[in-house]
């Protein structure tokens, strides 16, 4: 029996397996202490009261301020996806099984202990973080020597909340170490799919696990503030929205699985059947998720406040960026006169130090009537303008200088927000233009010939050749564009006034503010983590719609 499990053929593939991992061990480590690690203490802060020390824990109060009652349904909705997920991603895994005759159920086991390893840490680390950070307060007023920091380390990792988490995740880790040693050791996780079973359950254990404590986590707290609003006795107005909008989120889903599935039907009539109720049930989704605006309308103001600043911010300089770019480089291809010049000096915006160039901005466009530009408007028969301090829209200004009158929400950016939008696509021009380049330079020149060879003009070469083989580099462009405008936070901060009322501080600068001015860390970690999922939407979003319509060659 010895003989027939250790060979020597096995014996060098556990070696290969402990060097690999011993191997990626250091980067491992690096990664969970500067990237995983802080994230997940950033979740703990949101999740306290917190203004420059550890106050009580208030679970989802930092989402809910921030967001009011959008809380509860965006931790409902997104329970509801992780749910969706695990069972899609469980129906997957299981029909490959039943393609390749394979035993699919047996690896549910491997796949609970390996997420419930996982979860058991993350719980371990939930109990120790408070008791190290209390290391801090009862230092004070005492003598602090090594010997004494190292016992309140002992007694952290001894306290009776840490050190049971600690048990749990110690025999769970024991327990998934003799499981992946027995797989191992008979080799069933080197046949076949087998690897992708496993993971597949790991995957559908966590997101049931998590999904299912989220809306657990959601009912206790949409309970509590229940309660407490019939106590005071005000319509807290949470179970009706929850239910309505909870209802449309499935409904959208409901119709988009009815929906791909009427593509896959052999006869019109089941096709036009299933197109029936999809758009059936899309349009019961759209009138229940119709109230969310009145649901966010009852948040933070200046949550809602900075994430609008930031979608015209958005708006107003990704387009123009790329344009005014990609006309560039199309230029600078040309092997003009100058050309390598011309590189250089667009792609100095990019390289200079963000703070100097958005003070010299400050200066080109500060209200005083000595200021370069006012002194081009006067010399041009115009107004000086207010420019970085100026609240009102330009559209507004537009409408005013017209003599008309147009509606609040018409108004647009700020004045104040045009100036920095100028200075964002200045900036990044030279960048994307360089990407451009590179782009263009990979593009084949044979097609080009035989395009002009057949009687196609230069509009048309570009239309239906080189723009089709940009649409990489347009979609990597485009989509850093995005996230950086939400992201986007030095410039912003030098440029901005205080007389522009608000409207050229963007989500980063809300947060920042919470953070080092309010000193509400707590809130400011929740408001990360709402970007953060902002950002990850519209990356989504994003690759569905421009993705689709990458053409690679």
């Amino acid at each position: 029996m010895t003989q027939h499990f250790v060979t020597a053929r096995r014996v060098r593939e556990w070696r290969d397996y402990l060097t690999a991992y011993l191997m990626i061990a250091p980067s491992t480590i690096l990664i969970f202490v500067f990237g995983i690690f802080p994230v997940g203490f950033a979740l703990f802060v949101s999740l306290h009261k917190w203004r420059l020390k550890r106050g009580n824990f208030l679970g989802m109060g930092n989402y809910v301020r921030a967001l009011d009652n959008l809380a509860y349904i965006l931790f409902f909705a997104l329970a509801l996806g992780l749910l969706l997920w695990g069972w899609r991603s469980l129906r997957g895994a299981q029909r490959r099984a039943a393609e390749h005759g394979d035993v699919f159920w047996w690896w549910a086991l491997p796949g609970l202990l390996g997420a419930g390893m996982l979860l058991a840490l993350i719980n371990w680390l939930y109990r120790l973080l408070p008791e190290l950070l209390d290391i801090a307060d009862k230092i004070i007023g005492v003598e602090k020597t090594r010997a004494l920091f190292m016992q309140l380390l002992s007694e952290a990792f001894h306290a009776e909340t840490a050190f049971a988490a600690w048990k749990v995740f110690l025999v769970v880790l024991l327990g998934f170490g003799a499981m992946l040693a027995v797989l191992l050791w008979r080799g069933w996780l080197q046949r076949g799919d087998n690897p992708g079973y496993f993971f597949a359950f790991w995957g559908v254990w966590l997101a049931g696990l998590i999904g299912s404590w989220l809306l657990w986590v959601t009912y206790h707290a949409v309970q509590a503030a229940y309660a407490a609003a019939l106590e005071t006795g005000e319509d807290p107005g949470i179970w009706p929205q929850v239910i309505t909008i909870g209802a449309g989120v499935i409904l959208l889903v409901v119709s988009w699985q009815l929906w791909q599935a009427a593509l896959r039907q052999g006869s019109n009539r089941s096709f036009f059947g299933y197109v029936l109720a999809a758009m059936t049930l899309l349009v019961g989704a759209w009138l229940l998720i119709g109230e969310l605006p009145v649901v966010m309308a009852a948040g933070d103001k200046d949550i809602w406040q900075g994430l609008k600043v930031t979608i015209f911010y958005s708006l107003g300089t990704v387009p123009f960026q790329l344009t005014f770019s990609l006309f560039l480089a199309i230029l600078l291809f040309q092997k003009l006169w100058g050309s390598e010049l011309f590189r250089m000096l667009y792609f100095l915006p990019y390289v200079t130090p963000t703070v100097a160039s958005a003070a010299i901005f400050r200066q080109l466009f500060s209200n005083r009537y000595q200021a370069p530009v006012n002194q081009l408007l006067i010399k041009l028969g115009m107004e000086p303008q207010q420019w970085i301090r100026e609240p009102r829209g330009i559209f507004t200004l537009l409408a005013e200088n017209l003599h008309l009158t147009i509606p609040d929400w018409a108004a647009g950016p700020s004045l104040a927000l045009l100036v920095i939008m100028i200075y964002s696509i200045w900036t990044y021009i030279g960048y994307d233009t360089v990407i451009y380049l590179a782009g263009l330079g990979n593009i084949p020149t044979e097609l080009v010939e035989a395009a002009q060879i057949d009687g196609a003009g230069r509009w048309e070469v570009f239309r239906y050749i080189t723009l089709p083989l940009l649409s990489p580099t347009t979609y990597f462009l485009s989509l850093l564009a995005i996230i950086g405008t939400f992201k986007a936070f030095n410039h912003i901060w030098v440029m901005r006034q205080g007389s522009a009322l608000g409207t050229t501080d963007t989500f980063s600068v809300v947060i920042f503010s919470e953070f080092f001015e309010k000193l509400r860390y707590g809130y400011a970690s929740a408001l990360a983590f709402v970007l953060f999922a902002v950002i990850l939407s519209l990356t989504y979003v994003n690759n569905k719609i421009q993705g689709s319509r990458v053409f690679y060659g």
